[in-house]
């Protein structure tokens, strides 16, 4: 600190770690000890404070110094810190080495069945919360050791429905230079044990890491269960309503009248967040294929899928509906039909607010006298609650060289060209904000879906016909509405053939808005697999070849 602030200390027991340790170190500063400071760095004005320094060969012991100089969000600096009384806690995120099959050495953090959670991720050291008074932009001399270690997270259990599977990928594990696996949950149908003899479809959900097959349940809410609010939807009572809902697709899943499939959740978290984003990648290797061509025909082996892309269909909202228009796209015979609901940018033409390939900048919008700064995030009335530099600037505290695990770092993880040292190359300056064209352009041919399908349409359009169906609110918190309006206009032009899907929006809805026209989003985001097992078993005559078994799944 410029100031001559006093020094901060940090050290960990001998018990938590022999070997010397690479990771991220993060200091989080807070007011209030509702919860750990760890689990309070935001995007919004509700946010805690946060630094970040690299930290590489680092042993149990050697005492660290906190680099007074790091990089903080949302204030930059230490010394601009307000006076008062405050948290502090210190959390260590630890990386480990892979050696690359294309020769580069990087540091990363494994994904420990988290799902690439930095504050939860077992292995990770932290210290108890303690109070230090901050003045002038200093604290006292602290001495912090990271006393508290995450511990490991229990495997979930088989049942009758659901089944989990865990399978080494050949692919993978060449690319990163160790085994790597994927996984999936497994739901089967009703009927599965009593029909040897049927074969089903696979409903493949994409999304964020999945604990476990989320919404299904055997038995009721518990009926002494305290209700809870919910921040996000503004709904007391939820924890109690999803309960209920679970509850109820179970009831649906087993009655009569609903179809036979199988349906999966597919957990394939990489070194760079809780999943891979289903495609092949320059920095995370060779995900789409390994999930097509490995894990979903050992599925279909183990639990008697069709095993045909036709009798494939993929949805899923949010990451997942980004997935599953991409999947669609990169493998347009392998899948037989898809619902993106509320996708990540799907044309980066709109990439959320920035247009990467015409504009310079992507925190401003600048003009000869004044910049103003670019929204991130909104509610559905329109009132911005982050801006786009914001959320950059906290996921800059999480980690360098894109390893923050968050958003805005996967896309560039899944979209970039590998830079020199062997991380993605920065689709912007992290600091000012300044768009990388080169880096763009390669986005552009290689993950910009609304162009490729355009590109490509001749090529691909008898496959792509009848199977692409998007959904999403046109008040979305993060503006993918104004992707979609794009690509809607793309599809709407295709001819020889037209494209025979779906694309709806809204009206005020927000994210994670998935088609369901009657329902809030806080209820309809507890329903894709009853929407869409539903919508495609309408359909799937129009694209399943002549011949096909239609009929013996629908018992």
């Amino acid at each position: 600190m410029k100031n001559g602030a006093e020094t901060l200390t940090i050290s960990y027991p001998s018990d938590h770690y022999e070997e010397a340790l690479d990771g991220r170190m993060i200091l989080l500063i807070s007011e209030q000890m509702e919860t750990e400071p760890r689990f309070q760095l935001r995007d919004d004005s509700k946010t805690c404070q946060g630094f970040g320094m690299d930290v590489e060969d680092w042993t149990s012991g050697a005492s660290l110094s906190f680099d007074m100089e790091a990089f903080g969000y949302p204030i930059q600096a230490l010394e601009d810190l307000p006076d008062g009384d405050f948290y502090v806690q210190v959390l260590f995120h630890k990386y480990e080495t892979f050696n690359r099959a294309d020769g580069h050495i990087v540091k990363l953090p494994m994904d420990r069945g988290e799902g690439q959670q930095w504050n939860r991720a077992p292995g990770n050291l932290y210290s108890t919360p303690q109070q230090v008074s901050i003045k002038n932009g200093k604290f006292p001399a602290l001495n912090i050791e990271l006393d508290q270690k995450i511990p490991p997270i229990e495997e979930p259990e088989d049942t009758k429905y659901v089944k989990h599977i865990k399978i080494k990928s050949e692919l993978l594990s060449a690319f990163w230079g160790r085994d790597m696996y994927l996984g999936a949950h497994v739901l089967l149908p009703e009927g599965w044990e009593e029909n040897p003899q049927v074969k089903y479809p696979l409903a493949i959900m994409h999304g964020h890491f999945p604990s476990d097959f989320g919404g299904f349940s055997t038995t009721p809410p518990d009926p002494n269960l305290k209700p809870e609010y919910s921040e996000r939807f503004k709904v007391d009572g939820y924890n109690i309503m999803v309960e209920q809902e679970a509850y109820d697709f179970y009831k649906t899943w087993t009655g009569p009248g609903f179809p036979r499939v199988i349906a999966i959740e597919i957990q394939h978290p990489t070194p760079y967040y809780d999943d891979s984003y289903a495609v092949n990648s320059e920095a995370q290797g060779p995900y789409g294929d390994a999930i097509t061509y490995e894990l979903i025909p050992y599925i279909e082996k183990q639990f008697r899928g069709i095993g045909e892309g036709w009798a494939r269909f993929v949805y899923g909202g949010s990451t997942g509906g980004w997935e599953a228009l991409a999947v669609q796209v990169k493998y347009p015979t392998e899948y037989g039909m898809c619902f993106a609901a509320c996708p990540d940018p799907i044309d980066f033409r709109a990439y959320c607010l920035v247009n990467i390939y015409e504009d310079d900048n992507a925190y401003y919008k600048e003009g000869p006298f004044r910049k103003t700064l670019v929204a991130g995030h909104r509610d559905y009335l329109g009132n911005v609650d982050a801006t786009l530099r914001d959320m950059n600037y906290r996921e800059l505290v999480l980690g360098s060289k894109g390893r923050s695990g968050q958003q805005w770092d996967i896309w560039e993880a899944t979209y970039s060209p590998i830079g020199a040292d062997g991380y993605p190359k920065r689709i912007w300056d992290r600091v000012s904000g300044k768009i990388d064209k080169e880096v763009a352009n390669y986005w552009k041919e290689n993950y910009d879906l609304a162009y490729i399908l355009k590109r490509d349409w001749i090529k691909h359009g008898h496959d792509w016909k009848n199977k692409i169906h998007i959904y999403c609110g046109d008040m979305d918190n993060y503006y993918l509405n104004n992707a979609v309006y794009l690509a809607e206009e793309i599809l709407s032009e295709t001819s020889s053939p037209y494209y025979h899907g779906e694309v709806d929006y809204g009206d005020r809805a927000e994210h994670c808005w998935n088609g369901d026209h009657e329902n809030g989003n806080h209820i309809s985001r507890l329903r894709y697999h009853q929407m869409f097992v539903k919508k495609y078993v309408d359909k799937v005559s129009m694209i399943a070849p002549r011949g096909s078994d239609l009929y013996s799944w629908r018992y």
